[in-house]
Order: C-alpha cells, then sequence, then structure tokens
C-alpha cells in the first residue's frame, strides 16, 4: 500500500485504521492481536487513538494486544490525541465536559497514552479539538518537552479552522504535519471554509474521520441521503463497483489534497472493502457529480 509522507520521520499507510470504538467490538486480547496483523498484512500500518476514546480505556485494549507480539510496534505508525475531557467514571474529578491544553494536562496525557498503549515513543500526537482557553505558549513548551525527551516525533491537530492551525502555528518550534478534520460526501464543510485550501498550501494531507458519514448514506431516507445514494449508485454501476461505501472511499482518496481515510469498523472484511477503494479511479465528471448531490444544487 502507498505511503503519505507527512514528515522527513513520519509516513501514514493510504488507510488509516480507527480504534474508537474498540471497547465495543467485544474482542479478547487475542483477537484485538489479530485484527491488528490483518490490517498490517494489507499494507494498514497506522493507527488511530485519543486518550478519551472508550472512556479512557481504548488505548489500553490495544496496548494489551500489543504486549502479546511487541515487535509489531516497529511495524507501525500511532497516533493518538489529547485536550478533550469527558465526564466518566474513570475521570471522577471531572464535573463538566472540557478542554485542557495546559501544557501539564498536554505532557500527563502523553505519559499516560505511552503506558496504556505500551509504547515508549507516539509517532503522532493531534490536540482533539480547538480550545477557546487555549494558551499557545502553554501548547508549544508541552511539545518542545516531548520531543526532546522523545516520547513524541510528530504534532499536529485535529477539527482546526484555518485560523485556529495558523495561530497555533505561529507559536511552535516544529511544523504541524496534519489536521484531522471531517470529511465526507455528506459532510463538505471543510471544503468550503478554507481547510483544505490551508492543507494544499501548506503541503499537509489531512486525516478524513467519518468518512462514510456515520453509515447515514446506506440506510437514511432523508433527501440528502436518498440523492447521494441515487448518484453513488449510478457511478458503482458505471465503475462496475460492488457497493457505494468504496464510491465513497474513493472520493476522498481521488482528492488531490491527499486526503488519509480513517476506518472506524472492527470488521476486518469491512477493512478490506476499504482497501480496495484505493483502486477506484473516479472521473472529474464522477467527482463533481458527487458534489452536486451533496450540496443538493449543480456549482455555479
Amino acid at each position: 500500500m502507498e505511503k503519505i509522507r507527512l514528515s522527513d520521520t513520519l509516513k501514514l499507510s493510504r488507510i488509516v485504521q480507527g480504534f474508537m470504538r474498540l471497547s465495543d467490538w467485544n474482542m479478547s486480547k487475542e483477537e484485538r492481536l489479530n485484527f491488528i496483523e490483518q490490517c498490517i498484512d494489507m499494507g494498514i500500518t497506522s493507527f488511530d487513538h485519543a486518550d478519551i476514546y472508550g472512556g479512557y480505556i481504548c488505548e489500553e485494549l490495544f496496548g494489551e494486544a500489543l504486549e502479546l507480539k511487541p515487535q509489531l510496534r516497529d511495524k507501525m505508525e500511532i497516533i493518538t490525541k489529547c485536550g478533550i475531557k469527558i465526564i466518566s467514571p474513570n475521570r471522577p474529578e471531572h464535573r463538566v465536559k472540557h478542554y485542557d491544553t495546559s501544557k501539564e494536562h498536554i505532557i500527563n496525557s502523553v505519559n499516560n497514552s505511552l503506558k496504556n498503549l505500551r509504547t515508549d515513543y507516539i509517532d503522532l500526537l493531534l490536540i482533539h479539538r480547538p480550545d477557546p482557553f487555549m494558551n499557545p505558549e502553554e501548547v508549544a513548551e508541552a511539545f518542545n518537552t516531548l520531543y526532546r525527551d522523545g516520547k513524541v516525533r510528530n504534532f499536529g491537530v485535529s477539527n482546526f479552522t484555518p485560523s485556529q492551525f495558523n495561530m497555533l502555528s505561529s507559536y511552535l518550534d516544529m511544523p504541524l504535519v496534519t489536521n484531522q478534520i471531517e470529511i465526507s460526501v455528506m459532510q463538505y464543510e471543510n471544503f468550503r471554509n478554507g481547510t483544505i485550501d490551508l492543507c494544499l498550501e501548506k503541503r499537509i494531507p489531512p486525516l478524513a474521520w467519518s468518512p462514510l458519514a456515520g453509515g447515514k448514506v446506506f440506510t437514511s431516507e432523508d433527501e440528502k441521503s436518498v440523492r447521494l445514494r441515487n448518484v453513488l449508485e449510478k457511478i458503482a454501476d458505471e465503475l462496475n463497483v460492488d457497493g457505494i461505501d468504496k464510491i465513497m472511499y474513493a472520493w476522498l482518496l481521488n482528492h488531490p489534497a491527499k486526503i488519509i481515510p480513517i476506518v472506524g469498523s472492527g470488521k476486518i472484511s469491512r477493512v478490506k472493502r476499504a482497501v480496495e477503494s484505493l483502486d477506484i479511479k473516479l472521473d472529474r465528471q464522477q467527482w463533481f457529480e458527487i458534489l452536486e448531490a451533496s450540496n443538493g444544487r449543480r456549482v455555479p
């Protein structure tokens, strides 16, 4: 599988496997390890996490599996995120959901992630959400400390607007190498608001969360979903592709911004379909047909 370069020290697989719902997959440690190995065998070597996933337990579930075969660490890239504090039985001190991008929290969160993931370094750390109470000087100090100590090799953000991205970048000694954002045939906002434009300007491949729009296109009967589903099925027929999920992935993968979709399924058959979508080429008119169906109108 092709790898996308984000920095001199980081290449991500063209498809990333996400573990937000790992705690719901009802897998034993051995089954989790087998799932990870099957992903690697397909060329998916990049794995996406966040400290809060599963109420703060998904990183540990992954780490338990990795501990069974620690030599796999050299074959993978681990992404994780921090900065959100949720209300959870595992964090009884949290009275309200809030953001925390203080130096202390970022460093403590990374140390917890390293322990839970059973690794001594993170390939890519992302600030999970823009924090309206952020002190960017503290973020910069935390990043410098983590980089100097060898605990984090690359840094990025998630869900940041262009102005938020540029603001934080202006305080940092190292570049932000990605912005993980919501992009799908249902969610076009990051094309409209300049986020994709900024990624192209900075030569920063974006990571796409919820690339299948949470499954809404497959089942919803609202006007937009039906309109999109009809067009996706038409194009799937034209290309002799067995399913609109592959067309949805291809719509992202064909874009020149080098969008990297994150697969969220725990079913290896669905992960395989994402990998198979790498071979699908949409022509420009097909790409715009999907855009038109998403927007409900032709381009100007």
